[in-house]
């Protein structure tokens, strides 16, 4: 088995000879139950890195960890060229979905509005950054895992932001090493 990197410094190492000069695709994946500003942080840093080193990311478009790599290459890449979103379902579907969890209470109004207005935005800029599921009818944990098999499929490496050892975040991780594709996450513990 494929052990993790330690830094984003050797993920890159891993990649880039591989690459032979085409676009490395960094998958990110994270927790989106708990955040705090130093994960926000590290995540915008870290887009920041993989934009200079000319990369680009792949993500899941869910809230906090994908939220905050999102926005931060949208800064950088206006025309979203190199961003990659995946989605469960369709973005009509998805949209519905974080409206109702809104009105369960598991997010906010603001934050179900935020990410949807975020993901509209990358189709806008690039109709193909949006990668939406039409084949699926729901949102549940199957789609969510089928999704994040979808991310690392795209990707060339995973970057992890794991938060009290997120099931979805160490789901994308383990389907990475099994793909034994580079690996670096950064863990975080909070209550």
């Amino acid at each position: 088995m494929q052990r993790e990197t330690q830094s984003l410094d050797e993920l890159f190492a891993q990649v880039e000879p591989k690459t032979h000069g085409q676009i490395i695709w960094l998958g990110i994946t994270g927790s989106w139950r708990k955040t705090n500003e130093e994960i926000e942080r590290t995540v915008r840093e870290s887009v920041r890195e993989i934009y200079d080193r000319g990369a680009g990311i792949v993500s899941g478009g869910a809230l906090s960890v994908d939220f905050f790599a999102t926005d931060e290459a949208l800064l950088l890449d206006p025309t979203a060229t190199r961003i990659k979103i995946f989605l469960p379902v369709t973005l009509e579907r998805y949209a519905a979905h974080y409206r109702k969890r809104a009105q369960e209470g598991i997010i906010t109004s603001a934050q179900a509005e935020a990410l949807i207005g975020q993901l509209e935005e990358v189709k806008k800029r690039n109709q193909f950054a949006l990668v939406e599921n039409t084949v699926n009818i729901s949102v549940d944990p199957t789609t969510y895992f089928e999704r994040n098999t979808e991310v690392v499929n795209a990707s060339d490496a995973l970057l992890g932001f794991q938060v009290n050892e997120s099931e979805g975040a160490g789901d994308t991780v383990n389907k990475a090493i099994i793909q034994r594709k580079p690996v670096f996450v950064r863990r975080y513990n909070i209550s």
